[in-house]
């Protein structure tokens, strides 16, 4: 029997359709791991009969989060765009949006049937029925090993699992053995690399940072406080989950499937002040967003808080996949406080947004000498010749105020907030991406650390005179840099704050610091010259 459709049943709608995927799906995936590998892919799609060059159009479309494989709603995508291919309509995501999924027929799958037949004779419909694919949790145990024990290949089935298997094999290893976790960042968990794409909003007080968190939910979360004074008064992630709950931060800390164990070393001054605020909503499926308390400005404030507010707001910025600066019309003084949180997210330029938000309380006049206003104190902090990307508009459930706005402003305001609105659409499609770049990123990090403290080690004396020596290395730190660049030929772009760096080796004994091993970091070098870029090559479209 040539065609799968006749395997569909007589009533045909959302919960048939999700049933017949689902033993589809069950077919396919080989290994029962809930994912579709590419190798996967090649052998059931071939039954489609449809171009190879359709069938890459179908993979690009299904898996536009570029993991590597498909999972059970993806699938669903891949079958319903197979279903239109073989109607003679063009595969676009424009043509998926505007195709009535409901009651789409299912693909015709040239000897579908004849192999659903055989799978039913061996495993009970039952099993089927009860079968809800999901990610194999197996790479979360990877962690649990000891440090540089060596995984299986085909436990990697995704481009996630094999940055998991090469940081946990080389890359953790070198951290542990130069303490890169004291220094710069936690180490790494599981749930660190399967976290969701995060958006962090900063700025100061009365900005619109909850209420532009509102708006783009269409509703409140559990927890959301807004006021014309300081409202906000801890760092708050608003996540997606089975109900309306806010879960305190020593709680989150501890929790092995939450991405913020690393907060911990921030203590109880600053859990206290965080929490995690849970709600059911399609765009928390696939987001998460951060909440901020607003930024005061002067000294005073800055020496009230009971927790190193810009350290945090650093170690969110490393995590984040976009990070909103949000400004309004009369708050466009830069305070100190502020100018340091920025200084933080040094590292971080592409991830950065600006928000010029209430725009609609100025009218056209003002609001040009307010934007030029606000690029000139921004150009002061920033140290960039290039000028940040600025979207102007009023963030909020009310109407825009077309008395201030004028026509002309009315325009401009819906097309920034639609160009602002693309932008976080896009955050779930590069999520793959932007893990790898910053996992090359800490691996890059991770390798001048152990070249600066290795060097250290060695300019220690053998028997006398160690304090004297360490107080000479700490005072000449920015030589020491220096020479370290010119003897490994490192980038200086890689090189932390000498500053910091400093602050942070005053409270260590630098003869106890561990001397170079050329196998380690020769490992790391491998790993960012021939691992990554075979990992990418090995879960690109199979169409390729």
């Amino acid at each position: 029997m040539a065609s799968s459709a006749d395997s569909s049943p007589t009533r045909w709608g959302p919960k048939e359709q999700r049933s017949l995927y689902l033993r589809w799906f069950y077919l396919a995936d080989d290994d029962g791991d809930g994912r579709l590998t590419g190798r996967d892919a090649l052998k059931f799609f071939a039954m489609s009969n449809l171009s190879r060059d359709d069938l890459k159009q179908v993979w690009a479309i299904a898996d536009s989060k570029r993991q590597g494989y498909l999972g059970f709603s993806e699938f669903m995508t891949a079958m319903q765009l197979v279903s239109l291919a073989q109607a003679g309509q063009e595969i676009s995501q424009d043509t998926l949006s505007h195709a009535d999924l409901g009651s789409l027929q299912p693909p015709t799958m040239e000897g579908l049937d004849k192999k659903l037949k055989k799978s039913n004779g061996n495993k009970s419909g039952s099993n089927i029925v009860a079968y809800h694919p999901v990610e194999s949790p197996m790479s979360a145990n990877w962690f649990n090993s000891k440090s540089g024990k060596k995984i299986a290949l085909k436990s990697v089935t995704s481009i996630i699992d094999g940055l998991k298997k090469s940081y946990i094999e080389k890359l953790r290893p070198l951290e542990k053995t130069y303490q890169y976790n004291d220094f710069v960042s936690p180490l790494l968990t599981s749930s660190d690399f399967d976290a969701k794409p995060m958006v962090m909003l900063l700025g100061q007080y009365s900005t619109g940072k909850t209420t532009f968190i509102k708006h783009l939910l269409k509703t409140s979360y559990p927890g959301a406080h807004i006021g014309p004074e300081p409202t906000t008064d801890r760092f708050v992630v608003i996540t997606s989950g089975p109900d309306e709950r806010c879960i305190p931060g020593n709680t989150i800390a501890v929790q092995a499937d939450m991405p913020y164990s690393g907060l911990s070393s921030f203590g109880t001054a600053f859990l206290s002040k965080f929490e995690c605020s849970q709600m059911p909503h399609p765009l928390l499926d696939h987001i998460t967003f951060v909440d901020t308390p607003g930024v005061l400005s002067g000294e005073k404030q800055r020496t009230q808080r009971s927790y190193d507010f810009t350290g945090v707001t650093s170690w969110f910025a490393s995590k984040c996949d976009l990070i909103l600066l949000l400004f309004d019309p009369h708050k466009l003084d830069i305070s100190d406080e502020f100018k340091r949180v920025i200084g933080s997210l040094r590292g971080h330029d592409d991830k950065i947004r600006i928000v010029l938000n209430k725009a609609d309380q100025v009218d056209a006049q003002q609001l040009m000498r307010v934007y030029g206003a606000l690029l000139w104190s921004l150009g002061k902090v920033l140290n960039t010749p290039e000028v940040m990307r600025v979207y102007i508009g009023s963030f909020n459930d009310k109407p825009i105020r077309e008395t201030a706005a004028g026509p002309l402003g009315m325009e401009l305001f819906e097309r920034e907030q639609e160009d602002l609105l693309s932008d976080l659409n896009d955050i779930p499609k590069k999520a793959c991406d932007r893990r790898i770049n910053e996992f090359v990123k800490r691996a890059r990090s991770a390798k001048v650390h152990a070249h600066i403290i290795s060097h250290l080690k060695k300019e220690m004396p053998a028997l006398m005179g160690k304090a004297k020596a360490q107080q000479k290395l700490l005072e000449t730190l920015d030589e020491q840099f220096a020479k370290v660049q010119k003897e490994m030929h490192l980038p200086a772009g890689d090189f932390p704050s000498v500053d910091e760096y400093r602050e942070t080796l005053s409270a260590y004994n630098f003869d106890r610091f561990e001397r170079l091993r050329p196998k380690m970091v020769q490992g790391v070098d491998d790993m960012l010259a021939y691992d990554i870029p075979d990992l990418l090559k090995q879960f690109r479209n199979p169409y390729q």
